[in-house]
């Protein structure tokens, strides 16, 4: 995946890691920085006087900064992701993901575990409470499986309840899915998802901004999702209680520019508060993916991949091989579901149910009973 999985790491890579590794070097004083001094390796070989003109740098931080040359070992770091193929990349990288350039304070350096693709760039978030109940759970499941078929990768922070809930959604309908976590990626959090990690792994990826060992920290997990809600063209929000974490990622998602989604629930439950809250504050309410594909809309058709081309239909990425083999006899005017049985030579019923398939994900459109066609 990774030009940084394999050959030698460029001085480029050593400075941006370097930066990124120093304690207290936080995504907001990483970018000032930067401001400041134009590159990495300009900022590493400032003076601490130098360092502290920069709004927040005082003198404990500009020490650490001074003598990172010398306290953080970023060959060793490097060494370590080069050993459990993690990749490393950085902002200049081509598998950067291009939406999360665009936020106020992008990460200087992402590790990921897995495979980033292009077709990621049409991902929406699912978070939600730990502790949800079980129709929450059936919800993210439901609309994360949904939106997965539909050709969407969905991305959530692998954490107990709705998290869980959306990535096996996505992973059980064979779609995609991204885990963005508060602690390294060799170090998942809950432990008990150990194996959950796994398969998304194999369907997606594990990321995480924080070195691969780094323990999940209180302050991490706010921090983490703005990574959800920068990754994605919207965020839902099933199930969250009024000061739910998940919140939080709604409120980074409005000030990304990122549209927002919510689940009702039930009006004396306690999970449904945060959402309700954020209907009325004007998150559009959710009650299927096609709720959530209309209102993306535009932005799912003009997604951009990472050579700056346009996907212009997204939801053919996820096509198998039987699905295409319906949808070739298929043009613009009106087919009607006879001739398709015909030229496919596939049982009616095997017809039907791929086409059913096809409609949701709006990739053909039923003119009538028995006739169909491409938008």
């Amino acid at each position: 995946m990774s030009e940084h999985r394999g050959p030698l790491a460029n001085d480029e890579l050593i400075d941006t890691l370097r930066l990124s590794l120093i304690p207290g070097v936080g995504p907001r004083h990483r970018k000032d920085l930067l401001e400041r001094f134009g590159t990495a390796k300009a900022v590493l070989a400032a003076a601490a006087s130098q360092l502290r003109e920069v709004y927040g740098v005082g003198p404990k931080l500009a020490h650490a900064i001074v003598e990172a040359d010398h306290q953080i070992d970023v060959e060793a770091e490097i060494a370590l992701c080069r050993q459990h193929d993690i990749a490393i990349l950085t902002e200049s990288h081509a598998e950067y993901p291009r939406a999360l350039r665009e936020i106020h304070d992008p990460p200087g350096v992402l590790f990921v575990r897995g495979e980033l693709q292009p077709r990621d760039a049409l991902a929406i978030g699912i978070v939600g409470t730990r502790h949800s109940t079980q129709y929450g759970l059936r919800q993210a499941e439901r609309l994360a499986g949904s939106l997965a078929r539909a050709g969407l990768t969905v991305v959530s922070g692998l954490a107990r309840g709705i998290d869980a809930a959306a990535h096996r959604g996505a992973l059980a309908a064979g779609g995609r899915t991204i885990a963005v976590l508060a602690s390294g990626v060799l170090n998942v959090y809950p432990p008990e998802h150990a194996a959950l990690a796994e398969e998304v792994i194999a369907h997606g990826a594990l990321v995480s901004e924080s070195p691969p060992h780094a323990q999940p920290l209180s302050g991490t997990f706010p921090q983490r999702n703005r990574l959800i809600s920068g990754m994605t063209l919207g965020v839902i929000v099933v199930e969250a209680a009024e000061r739910s974490g998940a919140l939080i990622t709604a409120r980074h998602a409005m000030e990304q520019g990122r549209e927002v989604f919510a689940v009702p629930g039930n009006a004396d439950s306690r999970t449904s508060r945060g959402c309700h809250r954020l209907i009325r504050d004007g998150a559009k309410l959710v009650e299927s993916a096609d709720d959530v594909l209309e209102e993306l809309g535009p932005l799912v058709e003009a997604a951009p991949q990472a050579d700056g081309q346009v996907i212009h239909h997204p939801a053919e990425l996820l096509l198998n091989d039987l699905e295409r083999q319906v949808l070739s006899t298929i043009g613009g005017e009106a087919t009607s579901i006879d001739r398709i049985v015909a030229e496919t030579g596939l049982p009616v019923a095997q017809v039907l149910s791929t086409l059913s398939v096809l409609e949701m994900r709006r990739v053909i459109r039923r003119l009538s009973g028995t006739t169909v066609a491409r938008p």
